[in-house]
């Protein structure tokens, strides 16, 4: 197919309310939207920030005002610039198609499986502590042999992580540590890409700062609402909502927010 160099990994919705209260939507990136004919991990390749804001708040029925994209070079340097986060891994798994960055197009000296294109993961169960190389790895591993192979596992190990970095973000030696913080916020200035305008960030900090994070609701879109169909969409393996249209969800995500 396209070589969609700009497809967007990891998309959750987040909502912070008065009360502080916290809501975390994963959302898979197979869903399918028939206004792009597409994947909804295309709609940033298609059509930027405003594409999949707009994308997502006629999906979800809620209004998003802010996007904030991240990407995976700051990913590994906020971790590693944390020391690492401790993950408790709920379920070992081996990965024998992890793609290797710059290979995509190896011809492998003519290997017909393009083995060279590949690295093989293996995680453990149990807790262990994750450099930021690993944590990206274990986030965004999709080919594990079994349940770990599906998006709806993916989601709730990218929830771990979410939760791991939370932790690491609070104890004493990072939030009490003015230059740590410094770089960290340096970090996050040069890899993301967001709508958020500096002198937002006051506000915004605050309002995280308020936030109830002990008590932190995270969800997937999954499968009570969501059906791999039986027609192919162009060929592709994709979700839809069981319903046929967006309302069922909806209401759900209303329901979870009151």
């Amino acid at each position: 197919g396209e070589n969609l160099e700009d497809l967007t990994d990891t998309i959750i919705f987040t909502s912070i309310n008065k009360e502080g209260k916290i809501t975390l939507v994963s959302i898979p990136r197979d869903i399918w939207i028939n206004e792009i004919q597409a994947k909804i991990n295309t709609a940033y390749h298609y059509g930027g920030p405003d594409l999949i804001k707009k994308t997502i708040q006629n999906m979800l029925g809620q209004k998003v005002s802010y996007y904030l994209i991240v990407n995976f070079s700051g990913f590994e340097k906020a971790v590693d610039l944390l020391g690492g986060v401790a993950i408790n891994v709920q379920k070992g798994f081996d990965d024998y198609l992890y793609p290797i960055s710059g290979k995509e197009n190896d011809l492998c000296d003519s290997d017909k499986e393009f083995k060279c294109r590949y690295e093989h993961l293996h995680f453990d169960v149990g807790p262990q502590l994750m450099d930021g190389k690993t944590a990206l790895k274990f986030v965004r591993s999709r080919n594990a042999e079994g349940e770990e192979g599906t998006d709806f596992a993916r989601v709730q190990r990218q929830q771990l992580f979410l939760g791991a970095f939370k932790e690491k973000l609070t104890l004493p030696e990072a939030s009490l540590h003015p230059k740590k913080m410094f770089n960290l916020f340096n970090i996050f200035r040069e890899s993301t890409i967001t709508n958020i305008r500096e002198n937002q960030y006051g506000g915004l900090l605050f309002l995280l700062s308020k936030g109830q994070w002990n008590n932190l609701k995270t969800v997937v879109l999954d499968g009570g609402l969501l059906i791999h169909p039986a027609t192919h969409y162009s060929k592709q393996w994709v979700l839809v909502p069981k319903t046929g249209d967006w309302q069922e969800v909806q209401d759900y995500v209303k329901k979870l927010l009151d």
